[in-house]
């Protein structure tokens, strides 16, 4: 599996750098790369810290990564520019590090980011290396309940990038999504009771090309979910890991 983290300003890259090293060797082979961002104001501005500009992120971010690198590589780190670091150590460390690949939806980010990150997370880009897909669904006894789950969990996640960065609060992306219609929702989130549809729209991303699907049930009851698609779903999915 693989996650997805925002450091320098909510987490500092230290505690972050310890914290992934931390169950990269606990976990052997569990924790392949890591995906870093900028980071979303709704998020970070509980440190009550000043919400910089995208270009003064992409540099804090640039130097976060520096860090950490150096920490995994068993280095005692100091460092003073967006980031402070005061002679830091890792003392239990992986046998491999986890990647760091890094989110671009332009051609600028992505030369950006390709001075640094191990990989590229993207949408409806050309890219090489090994392709990886994040599908989200929702899944229920009926269509409606499904589509209902998808509306209520996942409606916020249709705010314009652009837009996302700087919302604060939970209560902007209600209003920025409150007439979010449903077949909108639907066009972001594989809404379906039908493990037979779930399943043809997972193969026809395998069918595509994508070596790896990460199955994100949006719903808060993932019990069901997980029961139906390990039972029905996965094990007839060919040639995905």
């Amino acid at each position: 599996m693989g996650a997805f983290h925002a450091p320098g300003q909510r987490y500092h890259p230290v505690i972050s750098a310890q914290a992934i090293a931390t169950v990269a060797a606990m976990f052997p082979g569990r924790l392949p790369w890591v995906a870093l961002g900028s980071g979303e104001a709704l998020n970070e501005h509980v440190t009550g810290d000043l919400w910089p500009a995208k270009p003064e992120r992409m540099a804090r971010l640039r130097e976060c990564v520096e860090v950490m690198r150096a920490l995994w590589r068993g280095e005692e780190v100091s460092h003073r520019g967006h980031i402070v670091v005061d002679r830091a150590r890792l003392w239990s460390l992986p046998d491999e590090p986890p990647q760091l690949v890094a989110g671009a939806m332009s051609a600028e980010t992505a030369a950006w980011a390709a001075q640094w990150a191990d990989g590229l997370i993207t949408a409806n880009q050309p890219a090489r290396g090994t392709l990886r897909l994040q599908v989200h669904l929702a899944y229920a006894d009926s269509d409606d309940e499904a589509l209902a789950i998808a509306v209520d969990q996942w409606r916020g996640n249709c705010v314009p990038t652009l837009l996302a960065w700087d919302l604060t609060t939970p209560e902007q992306f209600e209003a920025a999504t409150r007439h979010v219609p449903a077949p909108e929702v639907a066009a972001n989130v594989r809404v379906s009771a039908d493990l037979g549809r779930h399943l043809g729209w997972l193969q026809e991303y395998v069918d595509l090309g994508f070596e790896e699907l990460y199955l994100h049930h949006v719903g808060q009851h993932n019990e069901a979910f997980i029961d139906a698609f390990g039972a029905e779903v996965l094990p007839t999915l060919r040639g995905a890991v």
